[in-house]
């Protein structure tokens, strides 16, 4: 089972979320798949991803988050022993999202809005991970090119971990359809 944790602002309907939806279909596999529309409040983000990863034993689930979705990934692989894949993780996010407090609007779908608030942030530093353990279960994605956040820091955040560092690219990993089959190879899916 594969859970795609998107980041701030966004949605189910990002671009890498449909593209690994769109690959675990063409492999006969889309059951095996979700991707759920994560709310802006930080507790209950993660509530909803433990409550759907409770039904998958440890050893057959991969978290794939992208940017506060790989924060979030981070904390829940350390609660649930299972494999992450982490995409231009915000590390430290409590403090990067500190300049955006206040009315924020989505990026996809009807557009809904909502506050990023003090609180949110204070929960957001609860969900601090201090060191990761069994790095091996961890595959980090960085891009040299993102332009809001540090590849140096996501790197130094994983240490021990498997590090795909891309030359170039951005934030979102528009090029992230090169890299998607290896994605779902560490995942268990490919066996490629």
């Amino acid at each position: 089972m594969i859970i795609y944790l998107h980041g701030f602002r966004s949605s189910p309907q990002s671009f890498k979320a449909r593209l690994i939806g769109e690959r675990m279909a063409s492999l006969g596999r889309a059951a095996e798949y979700v991707c759920p529309q994560l709310s802006p409040r930080p507790s209950d983000a993660v509530d909803c991803v433990m409550d759907i990863a409770r039904a998958h034993h440890q050893s057959t689930l991969t978290l794939i988050g992208s940017s506060l979705g790989g924060f979030y990934a981070t904390w829940l692989a350390e609660r649930l022993s299972c494999r992450a894949v982490l995409l231009n993780p915000a590390m430290g996010a409590d403090q990067k999202l500190r300049s955006h407090l206040g009315p924020q609007t989505a990026y996809h779908g009807d557009g809904g809005s909502f506050e990023l608030t003090a609180a949110d942030l204070d929960q957001l530093r609860d969900l601090k991970v201090a060191a990761i353990t069994q790095p091996e279960r961890y595959l980090l994605l960085a891009a040299k090119g993102d332009e809001l956040l540090d590849w140096r820091e996501m790197v130094a955040s994983f240490p021990g971990a498997r590090h795909k560092i891309i030359d170039g690219s951005d934030h979102a990993l528009s090029d992230f359809a090169d890299y998607v089959d290896e994605v779902l190879d560490f995942a268990g899916v490919m066996g490629i």
